[in-house]
C-alpha cells in the first residue's frame, strides 16, 4: 500500500506506485499544500509502473494552476526510464 505525506515542503511517498493505487495516492495528495519549492520525494518508492508518470502530470498541472513548483527527487531508475521511453523526461526532470 502506497501513502504520501507531507513534512513541511516536501512530500513522501512510500510503497509502490502502480495502476491499482494511483488513485488513491492521487486523492491523498488532494489534501496537501503545494508550497513554494515543494520537493516530491520518491526515495522509498520501490515499484512503479507508468501510473505514476500520469501521477507526477496531475501534480506538476496542479501546481502551474496554484503557481507554485514542485521538483521531483531520488526517481527511482525504472521510472526515469519510463520518462524515456514516453517522452516526457523533460516535463519531470
Amino acid at each position: 500500500m502506497a501513502q504520501i505525506t507531507q513534512i513541511e515542503n516536501r512530500w513522501e511517498i512510500t510503497g509502490d506506485i502502480e495502476m491499482d493505487n494511483a488513485n488513491a495516492l492521487l486523492m491523498a495528495s488532494n489534501e496537501l499544500a503545494i508550497v513554494d519549492n515543494t520537493l516530491v520525494d520518491f526515495s522509498n518508492v520501490k515499484e512503479i509502473d507508468t501510473a505514476a508518470i500520469s501521477l507526477i502530470l496531475e501534480w506538476t498541472r496542479r501546481a502551474i494552476e496554484e503557481n507554485k513548483q514542485l521538483k521531483f527527487v531520488n526517481l527511482p531508475a525504472n521510472l526515469n526510464s519510463l520518462t524515456q521511453l514516453y517522452g516526457v523526461a523533460d516535463l519531470i526532470n
